[in-house]
């Protein structure tokens, strides 16, 4: 049975929910003129930076200040979040930088080899690894889903496409908005009672099991509604046909091929390792805001779709050989690329796992990306252009503080795409 919307602790994770906001002058030009957009987990983040919260950057080999992109990550630390690293690789060579503090309390910047959860920006390794399975003619993209799962009882009009385009309709396991405003809940996912379930352990047929036990949001095909249940679906569509699991495709397949020592599949584990800043959730308890250290928390519940470990250098590695050919054929790649015209936000159209942002004539065009977070503390940045020779990968951390995410995450974002891909030019925001 639906329910009244959830209150505004529950805004959408990028992972986990959707809800409505207007962006700025920025990029209205390229999708529609309201965009959907995804807001960061747990309308939290930090208080105002010190000067022991500067920005810290790191010079690479073409050993050049980019003051552009120092204002622009600074921005996201005045603005209230507790920190960012970035990464940026263009036509001048490498950048990195991070601003903010690693931890509350703490003057220690964020590492800018520091390892975070990257939430829904698993779903691009997710889409690459089921399309090179469409390469190797194990998996037909216009095949029905149910004819590689057919334990699963699925609905047969449920292709591969729909599934890695999030067009099947299946319900969202981490809970559904509808276009009325009200709110079917699944597993915890927001708030106290994520808080209080952050270490629970889930079964990723759990977890599309669960979602088939609920009534599907449309019919396949007939609409577009981003779900975690798609990506779910797709690890357990790897593994049947692999028979391997879906960590020993992703490094057998990715990972190893091209180096990405910082990148894992977490299963349970709850801790981050090696060098990482520290994420924090702001959540309401009765009549009480209470902030909690969410640094460790178990990313079961968004296996395939929200669960994996990386740096700022792997996801720009991975990001830069996919469009840059290296794990595609031309003409699936150019399949990834096709968005929905019906899917629309501030990251642009959805195609097979990746958003395509159309930023126009004054800045560069198109921009490949796929952005995410956890149900709290974290968010992470995979921007490219098609070719892959310029990139922004990066992590935030939120804070203490309590800010409008609908307004606040929108602008700080379109200054820093601007920052990178158009030159911090004016006129890309007319």
């Amino acid at each position: 049975m639906k329910t009244s919307s959830p209150p505004a602790t529950r805004a959408r994770i990028y992972g986990v929910h959707q809800r409505p906001v207007i962006l700025g002058k920025a990029f209205r030009r390229v999708a529609v003129a309201a965009l959907a957009a995804a807001l960061l987990a747990g309308v939290t983040t930090p208080g105002v930076a010190t000067a022991d919260s500067s920005v810290a950057v790191s010079k690479a080999a073409a050993g050049q200040d980019r003051p552009e992109l120092q204002n622009a990550i600074q921005a996201f630390v005045d603005a209230g979040y507790a920190g960012l690293q970035m990464r940026v690789h263009d036509e001048r060579g490498d950048w990195v930088g991070s601003a903010g503090v690693r931890k509350l309390g703490r003057t220690a910047k964020p590492p800018t080899n520091g390892r975070f959860w990257i939430g829904s920006t698993t779903k691009t390794f997710t889409a690459t690894l089921v399309l090179q399975l469409v390469a190797e003619g194990k998996i037909g993209l216009d095949s029905p889903v149910a004819d590689y799962l057919p334990e699963l009882g699925l609905d047969r009009r449920i292709t591969v496409r729909m599934m890695l385009q999030h067009t099947s309709g299946l319900f969202n396991y981490t809970g559904e908005y509808y276009k009325d405003g009200t709110y079917v809940p699944g597993i915890p996912a927001t708030g106290k009672e994520w808080v209080d379930n952050r270490f629970h352990t889930y079964q990723p047929e759990e977890l599309v099991r669960l979602a088939l036990s609920k009534p599907a949001k449309f019919a396949p095909g007939t609409d577009w509604s981003y779900a975690n249940t798609n990506y779910t679906l797709a690890l357990l569509l790897i593994e049947k046909v692999t028979g391997r699991s879906y960590a020993e495709e992703l490094q057998r397949r990715i990972l190893g091929p091209l180096g990405l020592r910082g990148t894992l599949v977490p299963g349970a584990r709850t801790q981050l390792p090696g060098p990482h800043a520290h994420g924090y959730y702001r959540y309401q308890d009765a009549d009480q805001w209470k902030v909690v250290d969410v640094t460790r928390q178990n990313l079961s519940l968004l296996a395939g779709a929200g669960d994996l470990i990386s740096t700022t250098q792997d996801l720009q590695t991975f990001f830069s050989a996919l469009n840059g050919g290296k794990l595609l054929p031309a003409n699936l790649l150019a399949e990834m690329r096709k968005p929905d015209p019906r899917s629309g936000g501030l990251f642009g159209r959805y195609g097979l796992g990746l958003y395509v942002l159309d930023t126009g004539p004054d800045c560069v065009g198109i921009i490949l990306n796929h952005d995410g977070s956890p149900p709290g503390g974290y968010g992470s940045l995979m921007y490219s252009t098609p070719d892959g020779s310029k990139t922004l990968t990066a992590s935030v951390t939120m804070g203490d503080a309590a800010i409008d995410q609908a307004v606040v995450f929108p602008k700080a974002l379109d200054s820093l795409v601007k920052a990178v891909f158009c030159g911090g030019q004016a006129g890309a925001a007319q």
